[in-house]
């Protein structure tokens, strides 16, 4: 069983920044892929980025140069930091784990960018 839990969201100005955590446990392999993603109202999840246990990462293209994805592996942590923050980004984001058969999903943190 691997467990997600998210924070950092919140409330934040156009033009702001927001970082973004989600720390994993349970059974962790040491090759997986975590990552970020995110459903606005109405809309279809979409991914936003992943990073492999390797530091390998990929981004959507309207976050490139904005966002950045890193991972702490011994801590078992993601991060996503979002700066320059649009009201377009605003959305739940759930981070996701995969790894062998596992996709794990956390229950989601709210960020809304809004004046």
């Amino acid at each position: 069983q691997v467990q997600l839990v998210e924070s950092g969201g919140g409330l934040v100005q156009p033009g702001g920044s927001l970082r973004l955590s989600c720390a994993a446990s349970g059974s962790i392999f040491s090759i997986n892929a975590m990552g970020w993603y995110r459903q606005a109202p109405g809309k279809e999840r979409e991914s936003v980025a992943t990073i492999t246990s390797g530091g390998n990462t990929n981004y959507l293209a309207s976050v490139k140069g904005r966002f950045t994805i890193s991972r702490d592996n011994a801590k078992n942590t993601v991060y996503l930091q979002m700066n320059s923050l649009k009201p377009e980004d605003t959305g739940v984001y759930y981070c996701n784990l995969r790894q062998w058969t596992v996709d794990a999903w956390g229950k989601g943190t709210l960020v809304t960018v809004s004046s």
